[in-house]
């Protein structure tokens, strides 16, 4: 079995742990050590109770399996006709020609007034304020001169969140929504303690054969090397021999 070696960087990192948590046991601190030297980041993602090693791992997993998200067409109305073929009566300013019907509206009169008062090639003033006027028709000739003809849907793909359901320009912004709103960073000696949610299987698998007998004595056998350790160690010694 090769020999386990404790990097000058890793000893420094494991001394700061040790001596902000005295308590700490000897799988506590094993699991604290890996975290270091494989750079783990485990994430709980909400949305599953499931524990991943990492945010990456998360992201392969689900779209692997389809769970990130889908490709949906939607389509995109390039805006409401103020006129059309049911219209009997119609509003208009006549400044700019803006027109709402009885029909495409549903307070044409008081649309009309409020576009007039605010329109900016609107003139005309009485008493300084801008006049309120405005022109009407309920011939069907006049009104034909309105009608515009609407322009055919825009079809847009776009991608909904398997999570959510909601839907996004893009896929990375799927990732980001999911990154932020969904996922929770989680130190991993507070994994193994977790009963709310399960593991990950290949992590699971992970922690479990870095957790073998073999290899914890191997960890000591390496820690045991530098003295500031040794009080630890003949702690973790004690604590076996009275649970035998």
């Amino acid at each position: 079995m090769a020999t386990l070696v404790i990097t000058e960087s890793l000893k420094d990192e494991l001394n700061k742990f040790l001596q902000k948590n005295k308590k700490a046991d000897l799988i506590t601190t094993c699991l604290f050590f890996l975290e270091k030297k494989f750079n783990i980041k485990p994430v709980l993602y909400i949305r599953d109770k499931t524990i991943y090693q990492s945010q990456d791992d998360l992201l392969k997993n689900l779209e692997s399996q389809g769970k990130l998200w889908r490709e949906t067409e939607i389509k995109i109305q390039t805006g409401p006709q103020g006129v059309n073929e049911l219209t009997k009566k119609i509003y208009i300013c006549p400044f700019t020609g803006k027109v709402f019907g009885d029909n495409t509206h549903p307070n044409p009169q008081d649309a009309i007034y409020d576009w007039v008062a605010k329109c900016p090639e609107n003139k005309e003033r009485s008493g300084g304020l801008k006049v309120k006027r405005f022109l009407t028709s309920e011939d069907p000739e006049i009104i034909k001169n309105y009608i515009v003809k609407r322009k055919d849907p825009i079809t847009k793909i776009v991608f909904s969140s398997a999570a959510t359901g909601k839907l996004f320009n893009s896929k990375n912004a799927i990732v980001e929504d999911l990154v932020h709103n969904h996922l929770k960073p989680i130190p991993l000696i507070d994994v193994p303690n977790q009963n709310k949610f399960q593991i990950e299987e290949h992590f699971l698998n992970f922690i479990q054969g870095q957790l073998e007998q073999s290899k914890i004595s191997a960890f000591i056998e390496a820690l045991s090397q530098f003295d500031e350790f040794s009080s630890f160690i003949d702690g973790w010694l004690e604590e076996d021999k009275e649970e035998d």
